[in-house]
């Protein structure tokens, strides 16, 4: 499955012919009279690079954004410096990403990547049915402001070239992004709102009761953990991060 999502993820921004995919002979990319030899090579290298920016291709196109932010307003709500890790996070925000995004993986690699690779269409034709699932996904998850915003931004500076629709990538990417930054920090206000509370009344109950040197979360941090789990807060999160993807 990783290894689709690296395919994919590369042909997102730029696709490569069938024979990229097979063993490279150098005597035959750089024999002479070949007069492709050169436009090969640096579709190589792009390719490389694409695989070798994989995780931020990751972060531009899914729902990844979302779910690291909502874990790390959860960890910074509970009062933990440390715990979970960011090893931690990041990896199940990956997976719920795999989860969600399953999807439009698999149709992108059946309609794209596998037939492409297979020689039964072309490059333009591989392109655009690996990009499309990611397009619907994102434009079913954007914005109209956002979108509005580039798109007014596109027209300003881009005077003398032709106007960029909303489904484009210039355009579609950035406001997506922004998208998922302002909800990612909504969810994330939800979440630390009643850890707040918390700390709150319990530094209250502590001044009333004159014992200024101890630390409100001394208390508050064993009693938010406690309401975390009773309510059974992981699954009440990721069970509401999952269902806000349309």
């Amino acid at each position: 499955m990783m290894i689709r999502l690296l395919l994919i993820l590369a042909l997102v921004v730029f696709f490569v012919s069938p024979a990229d995919a097979q063993v490279i002979n150098l005597d035959n990319i750089l024999g002479s009279g070949d007069p492709t030899a050169s436009g090969r090579i640096v579709q190589l290298v792009v390719v490389l690079t694409v695989l070798s920016v994989a995780p931020g291709l990751l972060m531009m196109v899914t729902c990844f954004t979302r779910f690291l932010i909502a874990f790390s307003f959860l960890r910074a709500g509970l009062g933990l410096q440390t715990t979970p890790s960011n090893l931690i996070l990041v990896s199940l925000s990956m997976f719920m990403t795999l989860f969600v995004m399953s999807p439009t993986f698999e149709q992108s690699w059946q309609n794209g990547v596998k037939p492409l690779i297979e020689n039964k269409i072309n490059q333009e034709e591989g392109y655009k049915n690996t990009t499309t699932p990611f397009r619907i996904f994102m434009q079913a998850n954007v914005r109209e402001k956002d979108l509005a915003m580039f798109e007014a931004i596109a027209a300003e500076k881009l005077h003398n070239q032709p106007k960029l629709s909303s489904d484009d990538f210039r355009i579609l990417i950035p406001a997506f992004m922004i998208s998922e930054l302002r909800r990612g920090f909504e969810i994330g206000f939800l979440i630390a709102l009643p850890f707040l509370v918390i700390d709150l009344v319990v530094a209250t109950i502590v001044m009333s009761m004159g014992m200024m040197m101890l630390p409100p979360t001394v208390i508050s941090l064993p009693l938010k953990i406690l309401f975390f789990v009773l309510i059974d807060g992981w699954n009440m999160l990721i069970g509401t991060l999952v269902r806000s993807f349309v």
